[in-house]
C-alpha cells in the first residue's frame, strides 16, 4: 500500500477491472495500453523490482526449454480477491522487439487457486481451462507468447495452510508477471 500500491484500474470506458493491481520496474497504464515511469491516476512511480523477484523470474525462464531468456524490467502484480477475474486478453503491450523475438512473460501464482482460460481466440467457450494452484509457474513465448488468456474465476479457500499461517495471507490470489519490455 502506499505510493505505487495496489489500486484498482479502469479500461477507457471508466469500467473496473476485478481485480487490484500495481506495476514494479515501469507502470501499465490500461487506459492507454503503454508503460511508463509514473501512473496517470496519481502520478505514483513503479516501486523498483526487488532482485529476489528477478532472480525468481529468471531461474523459472532458464528451466524452460525453447524461450529466449529475459531480463525483466517489468513486473505486474495483480491481486484476485475471492470475485476476482480477468477476461481473455493477449499481452501485446511490450515493444515491438521483444515481441518479435517471443521473449516469454513469466506469471507466478500465489494463494487461492485459480481457473486459467487460454486460447486462439477471446471465446471463453473454446478456451481451454487449467487450474493454476499457489506455487505454480506458467510461461508464454515463442509461437504462444500471444494466446488469449485471463481467469475466469477464483477457488476460495484453497491457499496451503502452510502459507496463510506463514504469512498472514490475506484471502484470494496473487498473480506476478513477469516481462522485457
Amino acid at each position: 500500500m502506499g505510493p505505487g500500491g495496489f489500486y484498482r484500474p479502469s479500461y477507457k470506458n471508466g469500467a473496473k477491472i476485478s481485480l487490484w493491481m500495481m506495476s514494479l520496474g515501469k507502470n501499465w497504464d490500461p487506459t492507454t495500453r503503454s508503460y511508463g515511469p509514473t501512473r496517470p491516476i496519481d502520478g505514483a512511480r513503479a516501486p523498483a523490482i526487488p532482485e529476489a523477484f528477478k532472480m525468481i523470474a529468471q531461474t523459472a525462464n532458464s528451466t524452460a526449454n525453447g524461450f529466449p531468456q529475459i531480463n525483466p524490467d517489468i513486473c505486474i502484480v495483480n491481486y484476485y480477491t475471492n470475485s476476482g477475474k480477468l477476461g481473455l486478453h493477449q499481452d501485446k503491450d511490450e515493444s515491438e522487439s521483444s515481441l518479435t523475438k517471443g521473449l516469454p512473460f513469466i506469471s507466478i501464482s500465489i494463494g487461492d487457486t485459480a481457473e486459467f482460460m487460454f486460447g486462439d481466440t477471446r471465446d471463453k467457450d473454446q478456451a481451454t481451462k487449467i487450474d493454476l494452484e499457489s506455487g505454480d509457474v506458467l510461461i508464454l513465448g515463442g509461437e504462444s507468447r500471444l494466446l488469449f488468456h485471463g481467469i475466469s474465476h477464483v477457488k476460495t479457500n484453497t491457499t496451503p495452510t502452510w502459507l496463510k499461517e506463514a504469512t498472514g495471507l490475506r484471502p484470494g490470489r496473487i498473480n506476478l508477471t513477469f516481462r522485457q519490455h
